[in-house]
């Protein structure tokens, strides 16, 4: 059970505050409610771009990062298609200096044209290190057109292509910044060694004064049903082929969200989960295997995938999956192979209420997902899914004309050369 208290400035700013003094630390999370889903077809990866450029400093504070270390704080942030998370952790006596810092940024980001040219360039090398240069970097580049024809989430958060962010125009930059970075487009945790009277103190006298901007009404196409076989086949330099089978699954706040989640479970949390036990240990066809979700606020991805041994074909690796797909949907879960999987999620939101900066970013997550007192039922939700849940979940889900199926080749030079190095080894 995660306690907290909360109120709302003026200005529309969404204030958590969790007391814990057990700590001698403090941490200010800011979530944003924009992400790559807010962009304009035309001009992706601003969300990313902006995580980047909200540390390229403030009119009154040219350097982000020096007066926070002095005081001994650390920050980071992520951006996701949903969301921009920006944090701090610092001693609770400097708490604040977060204060300080974070209201310039949202008041006053510096716009010059060096640090856009900086954070730009940043940008485009990340997409040439992570997304082209890497083996199946740019899975998600082509995998999400697959599944996604209209909704926004059919780009990655990276950004469509690199031209969208080295075409960026300062007056663009700031049209963005103006529409999703203000109070009540923001929700801020703070959590720690501090008291709700002192938060509201400085909740006040640094982000009272803050204009609320003008509010964002999302708009979004609705991604249709799929109602097709989607297939796309690439040769590449990777180092094996890998199979990754998509389909479309509901949003994060749909009613069967907790059951398509322990599904994935189920089929690929642990070496005893059914992929890994079945596809890797017993029959010998792949070297690894995973499922997974991506948990988006709107229609969802379930996602399977593996890579097959050398010497087993494609067509095989992946009538290996859908076996194990059929099964979930034909059968009953037996109770205690569902059990266990609860007792594992179970034991993961105990953990996630010892850390203090997951703490904040999880009230700061369920605060935009409508409540965040829904934290503390998280767990009684996922307790409660019964086998036949599961089971319903598996027969919407895993349809073959609900399926794009992503299929890497390796280049055969590239497995001459692993071979090579194996053998060496």
């Amino acid at each position: 059970m995660v306690k907290f208290n909360r109120f709302t400035l003026s200005n529309g700013l969404r204030v958590i505050v969790h007391e814990d003094n057990t700590t001698p630390m403090a941490v200010v999370n800011i979530l944003f409610d924009v992400g790559a889903r807010d962009e304009n077809p035309e001009q992706t990866g601003f969300a990313h771009l902006f995580e980047h450029l909200m540390f390229g400093g403030s009119v009154n504070i040219p350097v982000y990062d020096e007066p926070l270390q002095r005081v001994g704080g650390e920050n980071n942030a992520f951006t996701s298609n949903d969301i921009t998370n920006y944090y701090i952790t610092l001693p609770s006596a400097n708490l604040e200096t977060a204060f300080w810092l974070e209201s310039d940024r949202m008041l006053s980001l510096a716009f010059s044209d060096k640090s856009l040219e900086v954070q730009r360039n940043v940008v485009i090398e990340e997409f040439k290190q992570r997304y082209l240069n890497q083996p199946y970097g740019d899975v998600w580049l082509k995998l999400r057109p697959l599944v996604y024809r209209e909704h926004p989430y059919r780009w990655a958060t990276i950004g469509q292509e690199i031209a969208h962010i080295a075409d960026a125009k300062m007056d663009d930059v700031k049209a963005f910044f103006k529409k999703h970075y203000n109070p009540q487009n923001a929700i801020m945790v703070v959590g720690g060694d501090v008291t709700t009277e002192q938060v509201k103190q400085l909740a006040e006298k640094w982000f009272g004064p803050i204009p609320a901007g003008e509010k964002y009404h999302r708009n979004l196409p609705v991604e249709p049903e799929q109602h097709e076989v989607r297939r796309e086949t690439v040769t590449a330099k990777v180092p094996l082929n890998d199979v990754y089978i998509a389909f479309q699954m509901c949003g994060r706040l749909d009613e069967g969200f907790h059951a398509a989640e322990l599904t994935s479970d189920v089929l690929s949390r642990g070496n005893s989960s059914r992929l890994y036990r079945s596809l890797v240990k017993e029959k010998q066809l792949f070297s690894e295997v995973h499922a997974y979700i991506t948990g988006s606020l709107d229609k969802g991805m379930f996602i399977v995938e593996g890579k097959p041994l050398e010497n087993i074909t494609i067509e095989a690796a992946e009538a290996a999956i859908w076996q194990e797909l059929e099964r979930i949907k034909t059968e009953d879960i037996p109770a205690d192979e569902l059990t266990k999987v609860k007792n594992k999620t179970e034991s993961t939101m105990v953990f996630s209420e010892m850390a203090l900066l997951e703490k904040a970013m999880n009230l700061a997550w369920f605060e935009l997902l409508g409540d965040a007192e829904m934290l503390n039922q998280e767990t009684d939700k996922f307790l409660a899914v019964t086998p036949q849940q599961i089971k319903e979940q598996a027969n919407l889900i895993f349809r073959k004309d609900n399926s794009s199926t992503l299929v890497y080749l390796a280049e055969k030079s590239v497995l001459s050369e692993q071979v090579a190095v194996d053998s060496e080894q």
